[in-house]
């Protein structure tokens, strides 16, 4: 636990890609790399989408067309970094109080001309109550955030 922040998780991983292609492909193509077992819907998802501004949306869209919201944007600056709240609690289903949801913040920093670092921290978990410890385990599991930044890692660099 560290003071300020709550509960959280920190996940880096390093792409072969530009700081513009990371930030893209994270951003705009998320359905196309996010693992398909991980979506809240009542059929598997076709897509995950972050409206490209903030106060905008993050949502996954069901192969049925259905839309399932997960949260929304606080922040988004391209290429550099984008915040997130998450708004699924411990049963996985969306709650609207945004007190009750953690942040999740990515920067895209640059190590070269074709290489970038992305930097993925999960914050506040803590605000899911009982939950929240519970959540921290499974975003730090082999599951969660490795799994998700090496699906990434995989469609930014293929």
């Amino acid at each position: 636990m560290t003071q300020g922040t709550g509960i959280r998780v920190q996940k880096s991983i390093t792409v072969k890609a530009t700081q513009e292609r990371a930030f893209t492909v994270f951003t705009t193509k998320m359905g196309t790399w996010w693992p398909a077992d991980h979506h809240i819907g009542d059929t598997e998802f076709a897509d995950v989408v972050i409206e490209p501004k903030s106060g905008g949306r993050w949502f996954e869209i069901g192969k049925d067309g259905a839309e399932c919201d997960w949260g929304s944007v606080l922040a988004y600056d391209p290429h550099d970094r984008f915040v997130l709240t998450w708004q699924l609690q411990g049963d996985w289903k969306y709650d609207p109080d945004t007190a009750r949801a953690s942040e999740i913040e990515v920067r895209f920093i640059p190590e070269g001309p074709d290489s970038t670092r992305v930097e993925l921290e999960h914050r506040h978990i803590d605000r899911h109550g009982d939950a929240g410890e519970e959540l921290r385990g499974a975003f730090d599991s082999d599951r969660g955030w490795p799994l998700t930044l090496q699906s990434f890692a995989r469609a930014v660099e293929g």
